[in-house]
């Protein structure tokens, strides 16, 4: 195992950790503080509805809304990989009632690929608590003649700058996850980004696409519908249907990882009295049984890690992706 690997593993051992804070912490749902909530809050998913992100954030929300006893609403904000509404949040007013649902792609990744992506992860955000923690998931369609990875890749030898790969979007660590791939197996494949999951999923059932790259929760309902095949998945610690399913690095990509999680942010500046009633209410939240469910029905793993865990993962993170936007030459203007 190679150092970015070895540090990748333990970043990711250290993510699952902490779980046992949010299923073990905050018994009780945590008491309103004088001024707070006072109102509905506001989570924007910056990605389009029916994609994994979308369900995250809905999943949650709906959580919190009744553990607060204020309406938890999710409003989509998508664009440039995600981008777009992450950046507005950046910008919003400080006071805890505009949060974002983002996810390593968008804080970890972005940054490093797009020349100006509108804001800063470590600057211009606090860490709440991150939500999950899953591989990537590379499938096709069921009733293609890619069986395993391996099929896909010869085919691209076969026929050059023909055969496809789908992603969320320009600059999403799905995109990353592709250029990687394609270097490490020395095929030209191409990318075709999409606005989200969702739409991505509809091409690629629909024959437009040879490939999809994504989170499990997006893929898992066609997967299990036996629609789409997984060709592989980022790392060993897949889950419900996808547990057992083959690795890259099985399938003879050695080198390439990836861990996708999803996290809720404030902007900064958020007091920090109300962060820290976020985060317990977040806690509590990934205690209920649904929601555990959901999330592992998905193929992600429950996290509800503490606000400093979670800031010491993001800076674990923009650092190993920085190195691997490197090695694999990609920038997106």
């Amino acid at each position: 195992m190679n150092k970015l690997n070895l540090q990748h593993a333990c970043k990711t051992a250290a993510a699952l950790a902490c779980l046992a804070w949010g299923m073990n912490a905050h018994a009780q749902a945590p008491a309103p503080l004088a001024d707070y909530p006072k109102q509905a809050i506001t989570v924007v998913s910056p990605f389009p509805p029916g994609g994994g992100n979308d369900g995250v954030a809905r999943l949650i929300a709906q959580e919190l809304g009744a553990l607060i006893g204020q309406s938890v609403v999710v409003e989509n904000r998508s664009g440039a990989g995600g981008n777009v509404g992450t950046s507005q949040v950046s910008r919003a007013k400080p006071d805890g009632y505009t949060l974002v649902m983002s996810q390593t792609s968008v804080m970890a990744v972005n940054p490093r690929l797009y020349k100006n992506v509108g804001f800063d992860p470590l600057k211009d955000f606090v860490p709440i608590s991150q939500i999950t923690s899953a591989p990537l998931v590379l499938v096709a369609r069921s009733e293609s003649a890619y069986k395993s990875l391996g099929d896909y890749l010869d085919a691209a030898r076969k026929q050059p700058g023909v055969i496809t790969y789908a992603t969320p979007g320009n600059g999403t660590m799905s995109h990353l996850m592709g250029a990687l791939l394609s270097q490490k197996a020395n095929v030209k494949l191409v990318h075709v980004p999409y606005r989200g999951a969702a739409p991505a999923i509809t091409d690629l059932m629909g024959g437009t696409v040879d490939m999809l790259i994504t989170s499990p929760a997006s893929a898992e309902p066609m997967v299990a519908a036996g629609k789409l095949r997984i060709l592989a998945l980022s790392h060993e610690t897949g889950i419900g249907i996808f547990k057992g399913a083959p690795t890259l690095g099985q399938s003879g990509m050695d080198g390439i990882t990836a861990d996708d999680w999803y996290g809720l942010f404030a902007p900064a500046g958020t007091p920090p009295e109300r962060v820290a009633y976020l985060a317990q209410a977040v806690a509590q939240a990934m205690k209920s049984p649904n929601v555990i469910a959901k999330i592992q029905a998905g193929g992600s793993q429950p996290v509800g890690s503490a606000p400093d865990a979670f800031g010491k993962r993001l800076q674990q993170d923009t650092a190993y992706w920085a190195d691997m936007v490197k090695v694999a030459g990609v920038s997106v203007d």
